[in-house]
């Protein structure tokens, strides 16, 4: 949203006063519509004119109930705006960026034509040093300490040669880039400015409401210092943008250059960074999306601190929880975070969590969806200790569990082997893809088995194992015991247990889950099973319990893990 195209000044001034020549008109007949509406009301009230037989008297019109002054909105914001307008910069960057190939060729024009040298100019790059060419965008930020520490977008600086800060009366300082976060698209600059700088800041976004009035101040287009208002659209907004997604929706105009500028509460507080827009055309149509304050700051905090982030880790995997897996697990309502697995040497790796558990608060903080869990867990300090609520073995039960830094997770990573390496988590039921909670770079080396089947050797020959039945029929599937023949013929790695599937009955319940041959089935109802025996037994108690379905631990060759319910026929 940063970048911007100016317009020639001659094709701008044309373009604003036919604007100016259509602006006047429309002006007038709103104006005098609006004259006309308030002559209406006072007319009413002096006498209602009659009504026959044939006319049916007007409805009465709802009472508005709460504070009319707040329901007429602000009569003008012009005062907060002043105080305002002073902490708000526009951010210049510049990078240099390798030209490919030697551009369109110039134009054959007239000989001695007086045109020639515009064309040369405009066409023609290859004196360019090392065929490189500077590329500059706009964005905006705002100031949040007079020292000099600037907040704006990491879209707006990323991969800049150099940063300029242009403040509202003309001056102008390079930047220094103390910090960024890719995962909230947030950054901080720091400025050596003569004198304390004016500076705003953060409000608390959580007490904000749909309909509460906001106003975005911003550099669209390379306007500096534009003011624009409107209300709350919604709250919790998901874009799919990164893995905490939390934002405000808006219909404040936001347009390209408003990136990284406050969206402020009627208080003259920050709830809110200006990020993105939803629009066909490239500019507003009333849809713009601002990361919320309760996130930002304390990103920021840490940025400025120590730049870098220090977020939390549970050191799970999850998955959403379905309505059948609700259903097969015994919840009343479809709702937290499933887990998939556990990472070992994370901060669950001695029990308290298990896989198959659904963490259903996390520290005092319902987890609604599974998206909640990254978030509130990369929110919380490192080294804290938390009560989360599970739900396990058909009721809920409190653990506590100190987190670890999200950080480390990745040296975690660096330090398992290939052939330990953790399955990472597939697509669920509806194809949305886990995460590992909450970075989806993490790597671990966990086998996904909770409880006493961590002590099972997952190198354990097939041929040492029960044999009483190799294979059986459930659910519309075949299973059969785990062989070096059928590994080998399914491509099942050495690090999965279980009892793999050979066939898959079409039309069965199986089949509607997306389950094939190759597939193994780890778990039936957070139980381990090792034979075909052990799976249709399960799936048989399952029945005479009254269940409709019963939740699978389903591995796919290569070792991903998800969960899925399959009804019971």
């Amino acid at each position: 949203m940063a970048s911007t195209n100016r317009l020639p000044f001659s094709r701008s001034f044309a373009l604003l006063a036919s604007m100016a020549l259509i602006a006047g008109p429309v002006a007038g007949v709103s104006e005098q519509a609006y004259a006309q509406t308030q002559n209406s009301g006072a007319a009413a009230g002096a006498q209602a004119p009659a009504t026959t037989d044939n006319q049916t008297p007007p409805a009465a019109s709802p009472k508005i109930t709460g504070n009319p002054a707040m329901n007429a909105g602000p009569e003008s914001v012009a005062d907060l705006a002043s105080g305002l307008l002073d902490a708000v910069v526009n951010i210049s960057t510049s990078q240099k960026v390798k030209d490919e190939g030697d551009g369109p060729a110039t134009p054959k024009v007239p000989d001695n034509s007086p045109y020639q040298d515009y064309f040369n100019d405009f066409f023609n790059n290859k004196k360019d040093d090392n065929s490189n060419r500077k590329v500059s965008s706009l964005g905006s930020g705002f100031v949040i300490d007079p020292a000099g520490y600037i907040v704006t977008n990491n879209h707006v600086i990323e991969g800049a040669d150099d940063i300029e800060v242009i403040f509202p009366n003309g001056t102008k300082l390079k930047a220094k880039l103390i910090g960024t976060d890719t995962k909230t698209d947030l950054s901080v600059l720091k400025v050596e400015p003569k004198h304390p700088l004016t500076a705003v800041k953060f409000g608390d976004s959580s007490k904000m409401r749909i309909g509460d009035w906001v106003m975005a101040i911003g550099n669209p287009f390379g306007l500096g210092g534009s003011v624009t208002i409107g209300i709350v659209s919604a709250r919790g907004r998901n874009i799919n943008a990164g893995p905490y997604d939390n934002f405000i929706q808006t219909d404040a105009a936001i347009n390209k250059g408003n990136s990284g500028g406050p969206l402020f509460n009627m208080k003259g507080e920050v709830i809110g960074i200006n990020t993105a827009i939803i629009s066909p055309s490239g500019g507003s149509i009333g849809i713009g999306f601002a990361v919320p304050s309760e996130l930002a700051e304390g990103v920021v905090n840490q940025l400025r601190d120590f730049g870098e982030t220090r977020r939390g880790w549970l050191g799970v995997r999850i998955q959403p929880v379905t309505d059948d897996v609700a259903s097969s697990l015994g919840l009343a309502d479809a709702k937290g975070a499933l887990v998939a697995g556990v990472i070992k040497g994370g901060p669950v790796d001695n029990g308290s969590i298990k896989a198959g558990d659904v963490i259903l608060k996390f520290d005092g903080k319902d987890v609604d969806e599974m998206r909640d869990l990254p978030r509130v867990v990369a929110e919380s300090p490192v080294g804290k200790e938390v009560d989360v609520v599970i739900y396990r073995d058909g009721k809920e039960q409190t653990v506590k569990v100190t987190l670890g830094r999200l950080e480390d997770s990745d040296q975690a990573a660096a330090a398992s082997t290939d052939k330990n390496k953790k399955p990472q988590l597939a697509p669920d039921d509806n194809g949305n893809g886990g995460v590992i909670n909450p970075d989806d770079g993490d790597e671990g080396s966990d086998d996904g088995m909770d409880g006493q089947d961590q002590g099972e050797d997952p190198q354990q020959s097939p041929q040492a194992q029960p044999q009483a039945q190799t294979s059986a029929t459930v659910l519309g599937m075949k299973l059969a015991t785990l062989s070096a023949e059928n590994r080998k013929s399914f491509g099942i790695a050495d690090s999965v247990d279980g009892v793999v599937i050979t066939e898959v009955a079409a039309g069965s319940a199986a089949a509607e889950k997306g389950l094939k041959p190759g597939d193994v089935v780890v778990e039936v109802a957070q139980e381990f099973v090792q034979t075909p025996n052990a799976a249709s037994e399960k799936v048989a108690s399952l029945k005479r319990e009254g269940r409709r379905n019963a939740q699978m631990m389903i591995a796919s060759p290569n070792g991903d893990l998800r969960f899925i319910a399959v009804a019971l026929e």
